[in-house]
Order: C-alpha cells, then structure tokens, then sequence
C-alpha cells in the first residue's frame, strides 16, 4: 500500500518530517493507546475476530488517529482512501462512493477515513449512511471535538466512538527512543531537558518527533540542560504558533496553572500567548471556562470577573485591555478552587443516561387543562414559600428513582455555606419524611 507521500506524488527521495518516516508498520507498534489496541481492547478484539465496522476516533492531535486508520485498512486488506472534512465537499463524497462501489463489484472493500469529520455539516454526514449501512465502504473518522455535540445522532448509531488518550510520559519516551535509533545516536540532551522536551509535546507524539529531529540538526559541544534546550528550539522552531495545534498546548498550560494556584506561571502563559499574537477573546473564553470549572461556587465572582474582564477587553483592546486579562488570571489563580460544580453535572449526566427518560413525578407536572387535572398532574403539589420554613422537603426525582446525592460541595471558600445550607436541608427533608 502507498504511503502518504507516494500517494501525494512524492518519492523516496523527498524529504519527510521524522514523524512520517517513524509512522507505525503494525498496530502493535501504536504506542500509548492499549486500551483501545490491546488483545482486550476493542480494536483488538475487532481484529481478532476479523469483522471491520464503522469507528470515530476522538482525540486530541498526535496521538494515532490517522496511523490506526491506515493500519485498520492493511489489517482487513481493504483500500485506504482518505478525505479532509476540511477541503472536501459532496462532490469528492460522491467520488468517493462511486470508486469504492467499483471496487466492491470486484471483490475489494474500502476504508474510508475522513479527517476532521465534525467539519461537515449534518446533510453530508447524512450522505454516509447508506453506503455504510449496505457495506460498500467502512467509515473512520477522526475528530478533535466532542462527537456527542458534533456529529448526527444517525451517523453515531451506526459508528463505535473510541477515545484515543494523549500520550503519557512512557508512550513519549518510547518515541524518543526510537528517534534516537533511526538517528544512530543519542539526542544531546540531559536528563531534565529530556523531560523537559516531554512536557514540551503535551502528549502529542508528532509535536514531540517534530522537537527530537528540530534537536537532534543542533550543532552542541555538550548535551542541552532545559533552560538552554528551550532557547535553542524557540529559536529555529518557535514554540508558540497561533495558526498551528501549539496554541492549545500553551493555552493547556495557562488553565492548569490557574487550577494549580500559581498566577506567577499564570501570567508567565498569559504573556507567551500575548506575544505570540493570540487572539486575547481566545484567552478570555478560556479564563471564562476556569472560572467555572475549577473554581465555582467555592467564589462566585471568578465568573463574573471573567466575563467582565472580556467586555473590558472588548471596549478597550490592546494593550489596555490586556490588563484587565492579566488581572483576571491573577483573580482566578488565587481564588478558591473547587470542581464540585463540574463533578455534579458528569455524575447527574450518567444517572440521566442510566435511567433513560424518566417522567417527573405527578405532583410536580403543570396541569393546564382538565385532562390532566383528572390524570391527577400537579395534585398534592406543596408550594415551598407556604411550607413552613419554606421548604416543603417534597421528592422532585422520578417516582422510579431512589433520592441521589450529586453535589458535593468543598470546604472552601462560599461552598463551604452551601454546605452548610444543604445540611440543613437534609435535615428539614429527614424530619417531614418521618412526619
């Protein structure tokens, strides 16, 4: 089977990143995703039993997507045909098909990855189903955003989404050394730049092969130490690029910081995203985010300082406005931390997938017409500003449900009153129950 670069029209001759060149021949080469390769992962029982179907792979950049993809194909002797949601429209789709019909008409299966797949829209998703449900070709599609909120719920009915994970210090080391082999030698790195270059990729495996190779053309009398690896790279291959996936790198940095309680790597991150000529909005979405996910109600105001510190910014623009980012990042990674909030929502998200579309019960439905009075909606119905203590203690849960306790706020800052104002409730609902 071709290569990538064959199949673009290039020879052996051409050059070719490191990453290309080091691409995985058989699975079992994949580093980092065993969960989904191994003997007992999904992938591995699907090629085991020889039965290829339809997948979405959702990850974030180079952790395997497209190399698991091209492998899949050579696995099950199936045509490998790739697409770009990004630069194709219906008329390569339909291309696609009518190529793929003929090669089933002579006994050969096509696997079709589409790169990007979240980027087209929901009648050219549509436009996948036939061909997948009568077998003509057998889908991969490959996404950065959540497939949930992206993709149709058709086309997600007929395709198993698979979590592809950002490779862990391990997967990434087992990269560097097989860099090193294919150079002959040992990257000139000490122990501390070796993991520094690590933490450089954030777990993407051809960020990282991008660095080794960017390392291993330096000219050193003696190995790199960290603070001289990280002025040597900027230098050839600067490490913040707006236009490439590195932003998000850097923006990761920025948010963990933040979480972590450090603003002086806060606004470290917050600078280099400055310089590097970010758009500050892109920033200022981000703070929003962390006010919410990893501070909460443990203080309420990191929210509103967020969302005021992008107005400001829109009123004022740079550099002025750069300000009032800078002192949101200080706000927030030196207010209270807590993921109470963001805890309850995932653990209220797996009850409602678990118990399935429960009615609310009775007592709690409006009744707007007479039918529905008979059909006894809202009978027995306590309006809690009568209750005594305003608070009626009434079950709000489905009839069908045991009561579940989803949030569980932290002992810092205002969650540790709403702590208190919850067992206080509790013991409000424990005494009508025993009334």
């Amino acid at each position: 089977m071709p290569d990538l670069f064959q199949s673009a029209g290039l020879d052996d001759g051409a050059p070719r990143p490191l990453a290309d060149r080091l691409r995985p021949k058989t699975l079992a080469e994949v580093v980092g995703q065993d969960h989904i390769i191994g003997p007992d992962g999904p992938i591995g029982r699907m090629v085991a039993a020889n039965r290829p179907h339809s997948i979405v792979f959702w990850g974030p950049p180079g952790t395997g997507k497209t190399t698991i993809a091209r492998l899949l194909s050579t696995a099950f002797n199936l045509h490998f045909e790739q697409l770009s949601a990004v630069f194709s429209g219906v008329a390569d789709l339909k291309k696609s098909f009518e190529s793929a019909r003929q090669r089933r008409r002579i006994g050969q299966g096509t696997l079709l990855f589409i790169d990007e797949i979240h980027r087209f829209n929901r009648s050219q998703q549509d436009s996948f189903l036939p061909v997948m449900e009568d077998g003509t070709v057998i889908v991969v599609g490959a996404t950065t955003e959540n497939p949930s909120f992206e993709l149709n719920g058709a086309l997600l009915s007929r395709t198993q989404v698979l979590v592809l994970r950002r490779l862990d210090d391990a997967a990434l080391e087992t990269l560097l050394q097989r860099a090193e082999q294919h150079f002959g030698e040992k990257l000139p790195l000490t122990d501390d730049a070796r993991d520094t270059i690590k933490a450089m990729a954030d777990g993407d495996g051809r960020y990282l092969l991008n660095l080794a190779e960017e390392t291993a053309s330096l000219k050193v009398v003696k190995p790199l130490d960290s603070a001289a690896l990280v002025e040597a790279v900027q230098k050839r291959a600067p490490l913040y690029d707006k236009s490439r996936e590195e932003h998000y790198n850097i923006i990761s940095a920025l948010h963990k910081s933040i979480r972590g309680s450090d603003p002086d790597a806060a606004l470290y991150w917050l600078a280099r995203m400055l310089a590097g000529g970010e758009a500050p909005l892109f920033i200022a979405r981000r703070l929003v985010r962390a006010s919410v996910e990893d501070i909460g109600l443990a203080d309420p105001q990191a929210m509103v300082q967020a969302l005021a510190a992008k107005d400001y910014y829109d009123f004022l623009g740079s550099p002025e406005g750069e300000i009032a980012l800078a002192q949101c990042v200080i706000y927030l990674a030196t207010a209270p931390k807590s993921n109470a909030v963001y805890k309850a929502l995932g653990a209220a998200k797996r009850l409602a997938a678990e118990h399935g579309s429960l009615m609310p019960p009775a007592h709690i439905l409006n009744a707007p017409t007479k039918l529905m009075k008979n059909l006894g909606y809202g009978a027995g119905y306590q309006y809690d500003h009568d209750a005594e203590d305003g608070f009626s203690g009434q079950n709000y849960f489905p009839d069908e449900m045991t009561r579940e306790s989803l949030y569980h706020p932290k002992e810092t800052g205002f969650e540790r009153e709403i702590a208190k104002r919850l067992e206080y409730w509790a013991k409000l609902r424990a005494k009508k129950s025993g009334e």
